[in-house]
């Protein structure tokens, strides 16, 4: 049972629809959004990665088509697992060849096996996130880091949330709650992508006033515009270095296992 509440009805459970992987497989590198998110969660890393006193051990869960994969290998040795075998085939195309089949409330890895583990938009995927993020304290070390990116807010609900099959968008207090119910101990929690915040609200309420729906707002850009908004949206990496955000489109947690 999900831990939160508002979760959304899916026939495909964990998984993205599967035209959404090679849509994201094509634009992962260079659309806006995944660029600046990249920018910002590279600044969460690196901070992290400061604290160990060697080369970490990196786990991300639900790797997808692996762009976020081949980021984190620059501050440590990353791994990645999937549900998807289709997700994993992009993976191996980008010539990612650590990565895994297994499910996030199971993963298939031993105790206590990895200093940092990432899910980047995964935990609102599950049924169970609370057993998924507890899966992922069992196979950190002790002191080991979980860093979490998750969408905020239900009432952004949209045509994307539908396409990932999302279960949920969460409150802070609502992911504040549930990783400590998983057995960590917080070491930040805020918001990101303040920038975009009211053009989204804007988007996907005229969305479900028109009845538009893309096949994935990802699809959903201006090329000349791309560049420009993929930093506008990194550079809150910056302002995210000296204070927590009060609202955004998504949501961050830096989460510790300590013992």
């Amino acid at each position: 049972m999900a831990t939160t509440a508002n979760v959304a009805d899916s026939t495909l459970p964990q998984q993205m629809q599967q035209h959404t992987y090679s849509i994201m497989y094509e634009i992962e590198g260079t659309h806006w959004w995944f660029a600046g998110r990249r920018q910002i969660i590279s600044g969460f890393i690196e901070r992290i990665c400061k604290g160990f006193t060697h080369r970490p051990r990196i786990l991300d869960v639900g790797c997808g088509t692996g762009a976020n994969l081949e980021m984190l290998a620059n501050f440590g040795d990353a791994e990645g697992v999937d549900v998807s075998t289709e997700a994993l085939s992009f993976c191996k195309q980008r010539g990612l060849q650590s990565v895994r089949l297994g499910e996030a409330e199971k993963l298939p890895y031993p105790d206590q096996s990895f200093d940092l583990v990432t899910g980047l938009d995964v935990v609102e995927h599950l049924d169970d996130d609370l057993a998924g993020l507890r899966e992922m304290r069992r196979v950190l070390k002790p002191g080991g880091r979980a860093l979490l990116f998750v969408p905020a807010f239900m009432f952004l609900w949209g045509v994307q949330d539908d396409v990932s099959n999302h279960r949920r968008r969460y409150t802070m207090k609502q992911l504040k709650e549930t990783v400590r119910k998983a057995g960590f101990e917080i070491d930040r929690a805020t918001f990101a992508n303040i920038t975009f915040f009211l053009p989204t609200l804007f988007g996907r309420v005229v969305m479900r006033i028109t009845g538009f729906r893309p096949e994935s707002e990802n699809n959903l850009t201006v090329g000349f515009l791309n560049k420009p908004l993929g930093m506008i949206l990194g550079a809150e990496s910056f302002w995210l270095r000296h204070f927590n955000l009060p609202l955004g489109v998504s949501a961050i947690c830096v989460a510790r296992r300590s013992n």
